[in-house]
Formats: C-alpha cells, structure tokens, sequence
C-alpha cells in the first residue's frame, strides 16, 4: 500500500523580508522543523517573491543540484564560471554545485516582481566538476500532458542532473485525468501544486498545496479545475 504525505499551503514556513517573500515547503535558513527536513533526496522547495530591482548578492554553494523554475517575470544570474544569463518564465535552469560555485540572483525588472520556485536535491555523486545549464521549455507540450523537464540523462527531454531524478510540468484543463509511472524503483514523487485544484491518488489538492506519494509503482492524477502543477520523482533513499 502506497505512503503519503500533506503539505497544506498555509503550513510552510514564511519569510518576509520587505524585498523578499519566501515560503519554505522543507526547513530552510530560520525555518527548522524536524518533520519537513526533506522528502527523499528533495531537500529545499521554496517559492519565492523578489521585489523589483532587489536579489540575492553573491554566496556560494557546494554538492548540491540546484534547479530554478522562473513562474512569473525574469531572473537575473551571475557566477564565477562565467556565466551571465536572465531566466524568464518558461524557462528551466540547473547547477550542480559540486566542489563550489558562488553566484547572484537578482530582478531583472526594476518595478515589477519575479516570481519563481528555487529547488535542492542531493546529488548521487559528490564533489564533481560544477556546472550551469537552462532551457526554454515548449509550453504547449505540457497541455492536458506531462512535458518533461529534468531527469538524469543527458540526451534526454529537459536538463540534466546528478541524480535519480526527473521532473515533470503539467497544465491541465478541467476533467482532465492521466496516470503517472514512477521512474524508478526506490522513487517516490512529490507533487506542487502552482495554480487550481487536482486530485491525486485520491487526494484533492489546491494551490501551492504539497503531496508526497512513494511505495508505489503509479497513481492517477485528475484536474478538479484548470491547474498547473510539479512532479517531482525523485529516489527516496540516497
């Protein structure tokens, strides 16, 4: 029998620091709670507000994958590989930390704010070479499907990272039901909900709602309303 867990909305940790607004799904920074530290190798999962023109000043990182989905407007990032580029929304970015980087993120609209999800797993393999990538994502492979957006092959749909993992985005329109294969033995997935109400195995889910599910070999998923949603799958032990 399948293992479940819930992560209502307005359970997560909440930051408010005037130019940054930032809810914590996992503990993070001054959010601690020794019941959401991860889910699998799925370590952070916060859903940020930057105001305009404000960022996040260089700081380093280390082992880690670390992915950003721009959801509303566009990001600026700047790092010692040499890498200058703005995320917008539709995009994808990945960066496997690996033995070091250090980067910056900012606004990169003066006036109006960027939205967008900043994702940590843990990798499978430790101090490898860093490494920075994005892509812009076909929207319309998402409608009423799932489009791929990560996983851990090279020439496969999407980025690529050091682990066990794949992503997918969906945009579903209202009645719309599909079922989801878990990739991997040992996987489970978590699931964010970015706008709408869906239910999965059987669970009605709402707007920035998280759901984990593992143990199992598949579930179904069917749109309660128009909404657009995460799957995460990711191994469970690492």
């Amino acid at each position: 029998m399948s293992k479940t867990v819930l992560h209502l909305a307005n359970t997560r940790g909440n930051v408010d620091m005037g130019w940054l607004k930032s809810f914590h799904t996992f503990s993070f920074g001054g959010y601690y709670n020794p019941e959401r530290m991860n889910f699998g190798a799925l370590r952070v999962l916060n859903d940020d507000t930057v105001a305009g023109g404000k960022g996040f000043g260089e700081h380093p990182h280390d082992n880690m994958e670390i992915i950003s989905i721009p959801l509303v407007g566009g990001l600026k990032h700047k790092d010692n590989m040499n890498n200058q580029a703005v995320i917008s929304d539709g995009d994808i970015q990945v960066m496997s930390a690996g033995t070091g980087i250090f980067h910056s993120e900012h606004n990169n609209d003066p006036n109006e704010t960027v939205k967008f999800l900043q994702i940590w797993l843990f990798p499978n393999v430790r101090n490898v070479e860093p490494r920075y990538d994005q892509l812009t994502l076909n929207k319309e492979e998402r409608h009423n499907k799932l489009q791929q957006v990560l996983s851990p092959n090279k020439d496969d749909a999407g980025v690529w990272i050091h682990q066990n993992a794949w992503f997918h985005l969906g945009s579903f329109d209202n009645g719309i039901e599909t079922e989801y294969t878990i990739k991997a033995s040992g996987n489970g997935v978590y699931a964010f909900i970015l706008s709408g109400s869906v239910e999965i195995d059987g669970q009605v889910l709402n707007t920035r709602d998280g759901f984990g599910i593992w143990d199992t070999d598949k579930f179904t998923i069917k749109a309660l309303s128009n909404v657009e949603f995460l799957l995460m799958d990711v191994p469970m032990k690492f």
